[in-house]
């Protein structure tokens, strides 16, 4: 939302964008490096807000903040204008195929999309897009869920594993979780059974993790307990997990195929087999209830999977 002065009415004001990072981060520092302007400056432009409104819009507590009831309002109502904007610049197009607005859209997605799938369709996007930045944050699953629903970012692709009534599922792609290890494991030549794997060592994502939550139904369902296996470590993050398996000689992991590919096609890691498991799963575009019909977030949607779809 850009900077606009109604200069003589009732919004003699500037638009808060300001207000709308800090209220969204809860912390004025966060607000500044994401604006890229000085927290004294954003300190100012909130106080000036409150004085045109005559009521705080934040609670202080020592070092945090909080929205006061004023703040709630406010920041609600600016979220539902965001929505407003997009819809009104949509529509535009229609009457005018020269208006071009610069837009923003921010994605967030778990580790293996991040990494592996999105960034040659963004670059792809944003050649035929030009008028459109995206910001892509790259976190866990449970944590870019979090991220939608505290309206931190507009889209996500995430695993399908915890589904909630309050987000729409469009589904995207579907990939393998495969078990490897180390080619200079001594496991590097067996065949496991799923017995075995009470006796090895594992090396597993961070609670939240997609990954994880996936590969923990699939043995559920084949009656183990993650709980029961022995973990010698969790690491966040795809990279950190494979490169430490890669410079292990006893741990076994699972990781998916998209990220281990070339490592699979060097011999660095070898794929094992672990009978009569098979972990696979659902990648979905996640949405807030209501967003449905939004026409930059739909085509986005719809230029994705045709792009990866071409790319298979």
């Amino acid at each position: 939302m850009q900077h606009t002065c109604y200069s003589g009415s009732l919004y003699a004001v500037t638009t808060p964008r300001d207000f709308f990072e800090v209220a969204r981060l809860l912390s004025f520092t966060k607000a500044s490096q994401t604006l890229f302007i000085t927290q004294s400056a954003i300190s100012k432009h909130v106080k000036a807000l409150e004085e045109y409104y005559k009521v705080g819009l934040f609670e202080r507590h020592g070092n945090t903040i909080s929205l006061a009831p004023a703040g709630k309002l406010l920041y609600q109502k600016l979220l539902v204008a965001k929505e407003l904007q997009h819809e009104l610049y949509e529509e535009f197009k229609s009457f005018s195929t020269d208006f071009l607005p610069q837009v923003r859209m921010i994605l967030g997605s778990s580790t293996t999309i991040s990494l592996y799938i999105l960034p040659p369709v963004l670059s792809s996007y944003l050649a035929q897009n030009p008028n459109v930045q995206i910001t892509l944050k790259n976190r866990n699953s449970e944590n870019i869920l979090k991220a939608l629903i505290d309206h931190e970012i507009d889209l996500g692709i995430i695993e399908g594993i915890n589904k909630v009534s309050n987000v729409t599922y469009t589904p995207f792609i579907s990939d393998e979780v495969i078990p490897v290890c180390s080619s200079k494991n001594q496991l590097r030549h067996q065949k496991l059974k799923l017995q075995d794997l009470y006796n090895i060592p594992l090396a597993l994502r961070e609670y939240g993790s997609g990954t994880l939550a996936v590969l923990e139904e699939a043995l559920l369902q084949k009656g183990i307990r993650l709980n029961d296996i022995p973990v010698k470590i969790r690491l966040g993050g795809t990279e950190a997990l494979k490169n430490f398996v890669r410079a292990d000689d006893s741990c076994l992991s699972f990781l998916p195929r998209p990220a281990v590919l070339k490592e699979l096609e060097s011999g660095e890691l070898l794929e094992l087999q672990v009978a009569a498991l098979e972990v696979k799963r659902q990648f979905y575009f996640i949405q807030r209830k209501g967003t449905e019909n939004d026409q930059l977030f739909g085509n986005f949607i719809q230029f994705t999977k045709r792009q990866y779809s071409n790319k298979e």
